[in-house]
């Protein structure tokens, strides 16, 4: 099938998925409101109903009709490096104005700052060897000083990365906000400078105002997760670079992608599951070559913390004790096993849902075909591998039990991935835009999101 046919099949797909939203929301509201195991206010987002304006709106709204009227023509015709600008700014501005529709204090100042937030235990990281030898001490909820909710369930990494704001007099929320939206609208870029060396200038360049206006900047602007997603971009854009010697220091590109996995790991235990996409880089690429200079960068954050007194598998071995102390272990897994695929429904939209089909059907077919893929003709498979290895990791995380809601965040690393497959959309793609854009501004606009 060529890119220029079965456009309703796209839109079939794309209705497939808002059924699946709607049956979602259905069968939550009425396991929520007849027995409360869900834990979310309004299934299947953690989020409540909470229609509002905010000091972001118009600014979202000019950003959404700018990006959907003139973005493909502009990434088309922009020189490289200033369409790589162009996205960043865009998709800063984007994430910043979605944010703002719920206040700067409310959508911004105050998201890290709650009581499971990590911004609550900053003056705990006075001695950090200490407090590291005794982390693992305060996982379990009827342990003393036990952490809170996001601090216990994340390795260190995660929340020295605020200590470490605070220690350079950049402490507070807003600080954190900050760093976290501004970061995340990073992300873009590493996508894009993967798409090039993988596939080709093409391709990322259809893919960038996709990138920009994904329903994913909900919970991007003031969320970690949208902090560690740029994170692990960055280790697949370098590691990227590395395996095709399109940098101009391949070594150091390597050396850095491990340095960014190592860091990654420490972030957010699910991040492990990145690996699945850098394997899906090194199987289009066909080769290893970089894989010695990744290893030896990746261990560089883990030896520093284990000399530390951090024991990364102690820790998750006790997290997953802790997991099921709380929510976790109320919420029903044989609902959240497909409502999660309905939170990542609207967290990459309609369109990457579209472009998700025509992925599966670019798809090699047989050895043969995979051995083929480095060929100039076969750019659409090279992103069909990419996004359904990022499927694949969503699909282990879930059927791992550890992801019982709130995937919306939580699955924000891997999502980023699926975006690419809307580069495979034909036509102008205008109709495609306004749906994510729009899904956003609804999502955004009605609900109070939890993150």
């Amino acid at each position: 099938m060529t890119i220029e046919s079965g456009t309703r099949r796209d839109v079939g797909a794309a209705v497939a998925a808002v059924l699946l939203v709607a049956v979602a929301a259905v069968v939550g509201t009425y396991i929520e409101r007849t027995d409360g195991t869900l834990h979310v206010g309004w299934p299947p987002l953690y989020a409540n109903w909470l229609p509002h304006l905010g000091p972001g709106t118009p600014a979202a709204l000019a950003i959404a009709v700018a990006v959907t009227a003139y973005g493909p023509a502009l990434a088309a015709r922009l020189p490289w490096r200033a369409l790589l600008a162009a996205s960043a700014a865009a998709s800063l501005g984007w994430i910043l104005s979605l944010a703002l529709i719920d206040g700067w204090h409310r959508g911004i100042a105050r998201r890290l700052t709650t009581k499971y937030e990590y911004l609550q235990v900053i003056d705990r990281f006075n001695d950090i060897p200490a407090t590291l030898r005794d982390y693992t001490n305060h996982i379990l909820i009827e342990s003393p000083d036990h952490w809170p909710a996001h601090i216990a369930g994340h390795p260190p990494g995660a929340v020295l990365t605020f200590v470490g704001l605070d220690r350079i007099g950049l402490g507070g929320g807003a600080w954190a906000g900050m760093w976290c939206i501004v970061l995340a609208a990073s992300a873009a870029v590493a996508v894009l400078v993967t798409l090039r060396a993988l596939t080709d200038e093409t391709l990322a360049r259809r893919a960038a105002p996709f990138l920009v206006l994904a329903p994913a900047a909900v919970w991007t602007g003031a969320s970690a997760d949208g902090y560690f997603a740029a994170v692990a971009a960055w280790a697949i854009a370098l590691l990227t670079l590395a395996a095709t010697r399109k940098a101009r220091r391949p070594v150091v590109a390597a050396v850095g992608s491990g340095l960014l996995f190592g860091l990654t790991v420490y972030l957010s235990y699910g991040l492990t599951l990145i690996a699945v996409v850098a394997l899906a880089v090194l199987a289009v690429t066909r080769t290893l070559r970089p894989l010695p200079y990744v290893v030896a960068g990746a261990l560089v954050v883990p030896l520093a913390f284990t000399l530390l007194g951090f024991n990364w598998w102690e820790a998750y071995r006790i997290l997953v004790e802790r997991y099921y102390q709380g929510a976790g272990g109320i919420r029903p897994y044989w609902y959240w096993i497909w409502a999660n695929l309905a939170c990542t429904v609207l967290v990459v939209g309609p369109a990457t849902v579209a472009g998700l089909r025509r992925a599966v059907a670019s798809t090699p077919l047989n050895l043969r075909e995979v051995r083929a893929v480095r060929g100039t003709s076969t750019s659409a498979a090279r992103v069909a591998l990419l996004t359904l290895a990022a499927l694949l990791a969503l699909a282990i995380a879930d059927l791992s039990g550890m992801s019982k809601a709130e995937t919306e965040r939580i699955w924000l690393p891997f999502a980023l991935w699926l975006l690419p497959a809307t580069a495979l959309l034909p036509g102008s793609r205008r109709a495609w835009l306004t749906a994510q854009a729009g899904l956003a501004l609804l999502l955004n606009h009605l609900l109070l999101t939890g993150w």
